[in-house]
């Protein structure tokens, strides 16, 4: 009778702790598991974008190629004047997203995991987990708005001069130098190093007193400074060409490599001695 007393008593407080111990199991996994479904299904649609009829909408830039003005936002035939322009600036951002969930997303694993971990064990976890990704995503697409301003500009100037638009490398040139020299640059650095550190960034703005806000703000400032450490290279992109799936990858790997394995503050020099290589042999190529 005294045994089977002792066993009722001791019964629940080990269900708890099982139940406790599968919670915390499955905060643990949560974020892994929402960002790969959402990467896999980013890398998926630009596959589909990329052999579709409208893959030029999504191939916005190839600076290197000539003539590399004939496949460019080129226009909806035949729509209205603002839907000419209104759709392919849509389609634009649609990409932009795309890009930014398949290769800079999957960099934030170890920060998202370090979030789910202080967050575990509240009801709203998995809302302040995608609360935090809703925030890195903003702060890349803020980014991708400015990237985007900048290369209609330059494609407008390009309209206007003949010379620009014959000689199209050499923006792709100068965006390979600009992003080869800024590897070297003491910014890149910081910002990498807020980058390489989740714990530390979590703990210095995550209280739980207002916890939609701090998680939407635990995200942002991670793009934030993201965006300072890896700017350079998504602007390579537009110059090998946003429907590039290959070139993409590549540089998801080395972003996704600088910002999380032991070794990959060093890894910063290489790449950005590879980048002024690359400007150099195309300058070459074209003064011949």
């Amino acid at each position: 009778m005294g045994r089977d007393r002792s066993t009722a008593l001791t019964r629940f407080p080990v269900s708890d702790a099982r139940a406790a111990a599968a919670a915390n199991a499955e905060q643990r996994l949560l974020p892994g598991v929402l960002v790969g479904a959402l990467a896999a299904a980013a890398w998926a649609a630009l596959l589909l974008w990329s052999a579709s009829p409208y893959a030029r909408y999504l191939d916005h830039g190839r600076w290197l190629d000539a003539p590399w003005l004939d496949e460019l936002c080129r226009a909806v035939p035949g729509a209205a004047p603002f839907l000419a322009v209104g759709v392919p600036a849509l389609l634009y951002a649609a990409a932009w997203l795309l890009m930014i969930v398949a290769m800079m997303l999957p960099t934030t694993l170890p920060l998202l995991r370090v979030f789910a971990r202080v967050t575990a064990g509240r009801p709203d976890a998995r809302w302040l987990v995608a609360l935090a990704i809703a925030g890195y995503v903003l702060a890349w697409t803020g980014f991708g708005l400015i990237a985007h301003a900048a290369d209609s500009g330059l494609h407008a100037l390009a309209a206007g001069s003949a010379w620009v638009s014959t000689h199209g490398w050499s923006v792709g040139v100068a965006v390979l130098a600009l992003a080869g020299a800024f590897q070297f640059s003491s910014l890149k650095y910081r910002c990498l190093e807020r980058c390489r550190t989740p714990f530390g960034f979590v703990n210095a703005r995550w209280q739980g007193s207002r916890p939609a806000r701090e998680a939407l703000r635990v995200g942002f400032d991670h793009g934030v400074f993201c965006v300072g450490c890896c700017w350079a290279l998504m602007l390579v992109s537009f110059v090998v060409g946003m429907g590039s799936l290959g070139w993409m990858l590549l540089l998801a790997a080395l972003m996704a490599a600088e910002k999380n394995l032991p070794a990959g503050r060093r890894l910063a020099a290489p790449v950005g001695l590879g980048l002024l290589l690359a400007a150099g042999a195309v300058l070459v190529a074209h003064a011949v």
